[in-house]
């Protein structure tokens, strides 16, 4: 098993320096650091500084949850990926569900944020997924794949390397609804069977995340799965009880 699991939490707009500054404490004084898992976090961008700060010299990552397509100049409010890496970010997500439905990022937006992250050595986490009603039409692989192939068709298959893909089924992102071990892996084995089929040794490398609600008590049996490679977690990842159980429970997946 080349891929580590990743195990990434994203706050969302949620937090505070103190939630911040707690919660990263029981991370770093109880994640045991081993060769098989990744530690990420996400935190809102005003905690970004106080992030970096917490967590110089461990073992775990951190990064932004959204990027401009933009270098620099007059765009008030957003942020550049050489700001984010100035700021020792090592990655960013790229296309989260609510960023597409509530900000109307389209497939060609998400594509731009994730090229100008790359060109600033940043690990684009490429967040892909279907609606319910989308899952309900049997488009689900149409929608997941055709999210992806905005990426590639524009640049070629190899700005995958070095990047992540996180599935997030949208019916199930904070509804308490969560795919099956097995309906997961199916999605996930279509998008590295795609990524394959254009080149073999990208898609062997590429880690896929499943972000749908996990929780302590669903996280092995979805991690277990051959082509699920740790999870991008939400709610879960602001209670650092169940943020680390996941953690655990991935630690103890043989694969």
């Amino acid at each position: 098993m080349l891929r580590k699991l990743i195990i990434a939490g994203n706050w969302k707009m949620n937090g505070s320096r103190q939630m911040a500054e707690a919660l990263i404490g029981d991370v770093l004084a109880h994640y045991k650091v081993d060769a098989k898992t990744q530690v990420l976090l996400f935190p809102p961008a005003v905690y970004l500084a106080q992030t970096a700060q917490l967590l110089e010299g461990s073992a775990v990552h951190f990064g932004a949850q959204t990027v401009s397509e933009h270098t620099s100049g007059a765009y008030t409010g957003e942020i550049s990926a050489d700001m984010l890496q100035d700021m020792g970010c090592q990655s960013v997500l790229v296309g989260h569900s609510e960023r597409r439905s509530l900000y109307k990022e389209s497939n060609e937006d998400v594509a731009a944020k994730f090229m100008a992250a790359k060109q600033q050595g940043l690990v684009p986490v490429l967040c892909v997924g279907e609606s319910l009603e989308q899952r309900e039409q049997k488009i689900t692989l149409d929608v997941v794949l055709g999210q992806i192939a905005a990426i590639i068709e524009e640049n070629g298959v190899n700005v995958l390397e070095n990047a992540v893909i996180a599935y997030e089924p949208v019916w199930a992102i904070g509804t308490g609804l969560t795919a099956l071990p097995e309906q997961a892996q199916q999605v996930h084995q279509a998008i590295r069977q795609y990524v394959a089929d254009l080149n073999e040794e990208i898609a062997k490398n590429l880690p896929i995340l499943y972000g749908g609600s996990v929780k302590p008590d669903n996280a092995k049996q979805l991690f277990a799965m051959a082509d699920i490679d740790g999870g991008l977690i939400g709610g879960a990842s602001l209670k650092s009880a169940d943020f680390l159980a996941i953690i655990e429970q991935a630690q103890q997946v043989e694969k």
